[in-house]
C-alpha cells in the first residue's frame, strides 16, 4: 500500500471548483494550514463517517474501551463496519488485512498509525491478520531494483512485527515471494484484472498512456488479499471470510475498484475504516518523505534526533512572543506538536489539559514541545529495543505460508 509521489488523478479532487485538497493514493496536498477537509472528503469518496454511536457500538459489541484514534476521530471514516459488528455479535469469523508499500528501509510515525489500530483490532476482535508487502508496486513506481525493495520490504518487516503482533494469527508476505508460491493467490489476481476494464483503472487512478502496463495491472494485486481464496493455506481453504480493511483514507481508491468487481467474482465485499493523514514536521501544508529526514520522525532516530527535529521543525501554533502567547493563546488545530501528541498521547485527560492550557496562553510552545519529546522518545526507544530482537529467522516464520490459530 503505497505513498508515491508521482502521479495525479483529477477524479478524487475533492472540489472540482477548487484544487485546495487533493488526494489519491499517491498525493495528498492541501493548502490549509489545519489540513485535509475530512467531511467534504467522505461526501467525495462516499464513505461513512465514524461517529460517537459507532464508537458507543464497538464498545458494546467488544465489551473493551475504545481505542483513542476512535475517539479523538484519527480513525474517522468507513465501509459497513456495522456488518462486521453484526458478524462479531453472531459469533461468525472474519480477518484483517492492511500493507505496506517498502520504499524506504527507515519507517516513520506515520507508517506506524494503521500497523498500531491494526494491532488493537487483532487483540480487541481475536481475529488472523494478513499484511502485504507491495514491493511490486515500488518497483514499478520507484527508480529501485528488485534487489533494493525486496531488501527494503525484509526490514520493514521487522519493523512491523517489532510492534508486538502475534505470530499465531499473522501472516506477512511480499508480493514478489508470495505470488510465486500461492497459485490461488495469482489466480485471484488475474480473476479481478479480467473484470475490470482499463477504462475502469484510468477512471479511477487517473492512469495515462505513458504509464507502463505493470502500473494499470497493479490494483488488482492489491485488491486481492481482500479475498480469503486468495489464501487457502491460512485460512484451511475457506473461501468465504469477509474482510476488514484498516487503511488511510488515500488507498480507498483500490477497495472502492475491490467491492465494485467482488459480486462479479462470487465474493465478499471488504469493509474498510479509515484513517486520517500524519501530518508532516513543518505542518499539514507538507509532505513527508523519507529522502527528507527532517519531515517525520524516522523509528531510527535517537533520543537526540528526536529532540533537536521537533525544537527546531515542528510546526507553531503559537503566538510571535510570549506576552502574544499569554493573551491569545496557541492554535492547537495547527501545532504539530498538539497533533502529534493527538495521535501518540493515550492519556486523554492529560491531552484535554495540555489543549486548554495551549489555547489559553497559560503552556508555552517550548513546554508543549518538551511534552512531546518525552513521549516520542519513549515510543520510539520501545520499538528500537523490540526491534534489536527480530531477526531474519524470526522475520521468515511470519513470512511462511500456514493455517492461522483462529476458529474457522
Amino acid at each position: 500500500m503505497g505513498d508515491i509521489d508521482t502521479q495525479k488523478m483529477a477524479s478524487l479532487d475533492l472540489d472540482t471548483n477548487s484544487s485546495d485538497d487533493f488526494v489519491d493514493p499517491w498525493n495528498v496536498h492541501t493548502s490549509s494550514a489545519t489540513g485535509i477537509d475530512y467531511a467534504k472528503l467522505i461526501v467525495r469518496f462516499g464513505s461513512s463517517k465514524i461517529d460517537d454511536e459507532l464508537v458507543a457500538r464497538i464498545e458494546k459489541v467488544t465489551g473493551k474501551p475504545a481505542h483513542h484514534f476512535l475517539k479523538r476521530g484519527i480513525f474517522f471514516s468507513h465501509r459497513e463496519m456495522n456488518r462486521i459488528l453484526d458478524l462479531y455479535e453472531q459469533k461468525k469469523p472474519f480477518y484483517l488485512y492492511t500493507g505496506r508499500g517498502p520504499s524506504s528501509e527507515a519507517m516513520h510515525l506515520g507508517h506506524l498509525v494503521p500497523f498500531v489500530f491494526t494491532k488493537w483490532l487483532q487483540e480487541t476482535f481475536d481475529v488472523p491478520l494478513v499484511i502485504q508487502m507491495t514491493d511490486d508496486e515500488k518497483y514499478l513506481w520507484k527508480d529501485l531494483t528488485i534487489e533494493e525493495v525486496q531488501r527494503v520490504a525484509l526490514e520493514n518487516v521487522k519493523d512491523i512485527i517489532s510492534l508486538g503482533f502475534d505470530i499465531e494469527k499473522t501472516f506477512i508476505f511480499c508480493d514478489f515471494t508470495y505470488i510465486g508460491q500461492c497459485p490461488d493467490f495469482y489466480r485471484t489476481i488475474i480473476k479481478i484484472q479480467k473484470h475490470v476494464t482499463f477504462n475502469q483503472v484510468k477512471g479511477i487512478f487517473g492512469f495515462g498512456e505513458s504509464d507502463n502496463i505493470g502500473k494499470i495491472a497493479f490494483p488488482a494485486v492489491q485488491a486481492a488479499p481482500s479475498f480469503s481464496s486468495a489464501f487457502p493455506q491460512i485460512f484451511n481453504g475457506k473461501k468465504d471470510l469477509p474482510c476488514l480493511i484498516p487503511c488511510a483514507i488515500d488507498q480507498d481508491p483500490y477497495f472502492r475498484m475491490t467491492r465494485d468487481v467482488a459480486p462479479r467474482l462470487n465474493l465478499q465485499k471488504p469493509a474498510l475504516i479509515h484513517s486520517v493523514f500524519f501530518p508532516a514536521l513543518q505542518g499539514a501544508t507538507s509532505k513527508m518523505s523519507a529522502s527528507d529526514p527532517n519531515s517525520s520522525i524516522f523509528l531510527t532516530d535517537t533520543p537526540s534526533q528526536i529532540k533537536n527535529k521537533v525544537n527546531k521543525y515542528a510546526f507553531s501554533g503559537g503566538q510571535a512572543t510570549v506576552e502574544e502567547h499569554k493573551e491569545k493563546g496557541g492554535n492547537c488545530d495547527v501545532d504539530v506538536s498538539f497533533q502529534y501528541l493527538r495521535f501518540f498521547l493515550e492519556d486523554d485527560e492529560k491531552l484535554e489539559k495540555i489543549r486548554k492550557d495551549y489555547s489559553s496562553g497559560e503552556l508555552l510552545t517550548g513546554f508543549l514541545k518538551k511534552e512531546l519529546i518525552t513521549v516520542l522518545q519513549e515510543i520510539v526507544q520501545q520499538i528500537q529495543e523490540r526491534r534489536k530482537t527480530v531477526t531474519d529467522e524470526i522475520a521468515h516464520q511470519f513470512m511462511a505460508p500456514r493455517k492461522l490459530k483462529f476458529d474457522y
